[in-house]
């Protein structure tokens, strides 16, 4: 492995949803690294676009070339073209955002996503990550990896509290896992994003097991237990729909 090819590529997979914007000396001492050598790094990126630096504050956030080469990968995978209808018939039939997420690794990436128009909604971008531990549509992929792999990770993952409401005790996660697998749906109540509830439903394929999740959420006054209990079997159907068009297709989630 090549050392300082390997510290670069942790330095622009640091640059998240989350924080999308660094110091570089926040940056330097985030990740326990001499300054001089993250500054090198930084030019290095900015001078080939996939880092771009604010004149005036001096911080970092990720440039076009990144986009480019996501955008080069997102097409290639048909998703849009393929998806698109089946999550806007969700979202007419719901009236909420719905979304397809992917497995990549350890995290999930939003691949395609839908908003109702002119009401309050969740917003969803294209290409956005999370940890598999937090919220519905992550753990009902986490819920479907072999039981090696969720020991693994439920011990080695740094277990982030992003609202009050995030799960981060181990045994809490592993005994919502099980219910996900005995009933087959996943719910989020405000875990990742505040007074947000999603619903989500694992995605399989017949190779490689689980490959993502299809979800519905919504601002909480709106996702009631009524409405829930009344989007689960549209949701389903529409997991079965997505199946159908993955295998016809040999649809390709995983990146």
């Amino acid at each position: 492995m090549l050392k300082t090819l390997d510290l670069a590529l942790k330095v622009i997979k640091m640059f998240t949803k989350q924080k999308p914007e660094w110091g570089g000396r926040e940056l330097a001492n985030e990740l326990g690294i001499d300054h001089a050598k993250i500054y090198r790094i930084l030019e290095t990126f900015e001078a080939n676009n996939f880092i771009s630096k604010d004149p005036v504050t001096k911080k970092y956030t990720l440039g076009f070339a990144v986009l480019e080469l996501g955008m080069i990968k997102y097409e290639g995978l048909n998703v849009k073209q393929l998806v698109s209808p089946v999550l806007e018939k969700l979202s007419d039939q719901t009236g909420e955002s719905t979304f397809l997420t992917s497995l990549y690794k350890n995290e999930g990436v939003t691949l395609e996503a839908i908003e109702p128009e002119n009401k309050v909604k969740y917003s969803v971008t294209v290409g956005s990550r999370a940890p598999l531990y937090v919220g519905a549509s992550y753990r009902s992929i986490l819920a479907y990896m072999p039981e090696d792999f969720i020991k693994y990770y439920l011990e080695t993952e740094e277990l982030k509290r992003y609202t009050d409401k995030t799960m981060t005790i181990p045994s809490q996660i592993a005994s919502e896992l099980e219910l996900i697998r005995k009933q087959g749906w996943a719910i989020s109540k405000g875990e990742f994003t505040p007074d947000i509830i999603a619903i989500a439903v694992p995605l399989f394929d017949s190779i490689k097991g689980v490959i993502g999740s299809v979800t519905v959420a919504g601002p909480a006054y709106r996702m009631t237990d009524e409405r829930i209990k009344e989007y689960l079997p549209i949701l389903q159907a529409t997991r079965d729909e997505l199946t159908e068009i993955i295998d016809k297709y040999q649809l390709k989630l995983q990146i």
